[in-house]
């Protein structure tokens, strides 16, 4: 009896032991993320040259208030001045937020162009694809130019692939209402993500395959692209905005 006893003291106390050990390791890996994720920083751009979306202060505010949840510290900005190569360096990933035409000089170019390839991230949404026409290499990066679009309306929305931050957590298919655009000039480098049933709306130009969120790792950086976020409503939307914070995780460099 004397044995069984402490036999069964001596399982106790390693059964608590591992279980303290383990408990300890779960502490220290929560720890670690979370300290992760508070050194991380963002800028939101959005200075228009353009048609200015309405929806830009909404996106902005839904957009750091998601960022500040998840302790990244998120600012924003219209100023392009900060393009230069000591502002940017403070920076994980680049969000430009319905942006249109030229938005750059060519110092400012310059000064983004070797933030991305010296590893920074970048992220498009909506008329980030409007902006920039006269530069390739902003071509390339964003992956397509907008070409036009129809009314606002409700379309089908079809996963192409899953295994991304910015989809993994969407159904197979589902539908949202927006504006959707039709692109030129696609870079046929990038990873499609999303794309658009073409029976499922009017206005698409691209009947056979009508990409509408798509990403790559471009020049020694990271690219992501949602062609989603015209209205004010997109940016209350659940799957839009779990959607988009996927992508910027992308873009930062979180894995």
């Amino acid at each position: 009896m004397k044995y069984l006893t402490g036999l069964l003291t001596v399982v106790v106390l390693l059964t608590v032991a591992l279980t303290s050990d383990n408990t300890a390791e779960i502490d220290k890996r929560f720890e670690s993320t979370v300290m992760h994720e508070q050194d991380r920083r963002i800028l939101i751009f959005s200075k228009t040259d353009g048609f200015r979306h309405g929806s830009i202060e909404t996106g902005r505010d839904a957009i750091k208030a998601w960022a500040e949840e998840r302790g990244v510290r998120a600012d924003a900005t219209e100023d392009a001045s900060k393009f230069n190569s000591e502002t940017m360096a403070q920076y994980d990933a680049i969000v430009f937020l319905n942006t249109t035409q030229t938005v750059f000089n060519d110092d400012q170019r310059a000064a983004f162009k070797s933030y991305i390839q010296n590893g920074g991230g970048f992220v498009g949404i909506h008329s980030a694809t409007d902006t920039e026409y006269d530069w390739p290499w902003y071509n390339k990066l964003v992956g397509a130019y907008f070409s036009g679009h129809p009314h606002i309306q409700t379309a089908r929305i079809e996963v192409v692939d899953s295994n991304h931050p910015s989809t993994e957590m969407l159904p197979e298919e589902f539908e949202r209402r927006d504006e959707w655009y039709n692109f030129r000039d696609f870079n046929d480098d990038v990873t499609v993500l999303l794309a658009l049933d073409p029976q499922s709306f009017e206005g698409s130009d691209h009947p056979d395959f009508h990409p509408i969120a798509w990403y790559h790792e471009f020049d020694g950086g990271r690219s992501f692209y949602t062609g989603s976020g015209h209205t004010d409503e997109s940016y209350s939307e659940e799957i839009f905005m779990n959607h988009l914070w996927g992508g910027i995780e992308y873009a930062m460099g979180v894995q």
